[in-house]
């Protein structure tokens, strides 16, 4: 089966209150994706997928992504294990953002860093510099046992 995407509708009520799942990719034919634990609500993410990683995504309720840095499909935690089992897919008002609330497996972790979420460090300001603190420290796997030494 291979899911494609219609045009999305230039009538705003159709496209805003209609059931036709029409996403609109931007320019570079991206869109972009939320991803949270289904579970507790958690952010773990924000990626962009191509229509073919969504509809790989939906095809086989498995994550995949567009990496804009690799300009390549990727499929979340085909590497490190903790592949995404998509448990809802839901889209914003005029359908140019995604929000996909996930089950990780493997080590319940998101970020490549090892950390459960990609979000584990504020940003601050002290006598007018900002700078970032860590708030999230622990480590669920290790980067270089997973994807070898950078």
């Amino acid at each position: 089966m291979t899911i494609e995407f219609d045009r999305p509708s230039s009538d705003k009520t159709e496209l805003e209150s209609g059931s036709a799942f029409t996403p609109r990719f931007d320019s570079n034919g991206l869109i972009t994706a939320v991803v949270t634990d289904a579970n507790d609500g958690v952010l773990l993410m924000v990626a962009h997928m191509n229509a073919e990683a969504l509809a790989l995504t939906i095809e086989t309720g498995i994550a995949h992504y567009y990496s804009r840095s690799r300009k390549s499909l990727w499929k979340k935690g085909e590497t490190s294990g903790n592949l995404q089992s998509v448990q809802e897919i839901r889209t914003d008002c005029d359908q140019d953002a995604l929000w996909l609330k996930v089950r990780v497996a493997g080590h319940d972790a998101t970020c490549h860093t090892g950390r459960r979420s990609c979000f584990y460090r504020v940003v601050g300001i002290k006598d007018g510099v900002t700078s970032l603190n860590i708030i999230d420290t622990e480590i669920h796997f290790h980067p270089d046992e997973v994807y070898g030494k950078n």
